[in-house]
């Protein structure tokens, strides 16, 4: 059977993975200021008022460090996705992070934050990305053509 899964793969891949680009670029004020249109931080200030309220039930000292590393993941596995390099294992990095993501919401905000923010989707659409046998339109499958 034919393998029907490049344009879909490649979709997927940037439906996961540009949001983690904007998003990281927003809360470092790449895309304007606070209150400018399409933004929704501006600055990390304002990005680390929303992550303490996420990360409400942990200790306030370890809400900064995670957030640096929870963007450094998002912005890793959003380039890591976008080329389509280690596709599967930067899959499955976006299906815990965005795991994580949603228990962390559901936690502290409620049930309907992540469902309403489609949270539990990303994870899931991670996972199913992880699970597609090749990846069309990527640097994976020009490593695999050259061997």
């Amino acid at each position: 059977m034919k393998n029907n899964f490049g344009i879909p793969s490649l979709l997927l891949r940037w439906a996961i993975a540009i949001p983690y680009v904007w998003f990281v670029c927003d809360r470092i004020g790449v895309l304007g200021g606070p209150g400018q249109p399409h933004v929704g931080w501006g600055n990390w200030d304002k990005f680390m008022e929303f992550a303490r309220q996420v990360m409400s039930f942990l200790p306030d000292a370890a809400v900064e460090p995670l957030a640096v590393l929870a963007s450094l993941g998002e912005l890793v596995l959003g380039f890591l996705l976008m080329a389509g390099l280690f596709t599967r294992w930067a899959a499955l990095g976006s299906a815990g992070l965005s795991f994580l993501f949603a228990i962390s919401m559901a936690i502290s905000l409620g049930i309907e934050s992540p469902l309403g923010y489609s949270v539990f989707t990303l994870s899931a659409g991670s996972l199913l990305l992880a699970a597609i046998p090749e990846y069309a339109f990527s640097v994976d499958a020009l490593r695999q053509s050259k061997k």
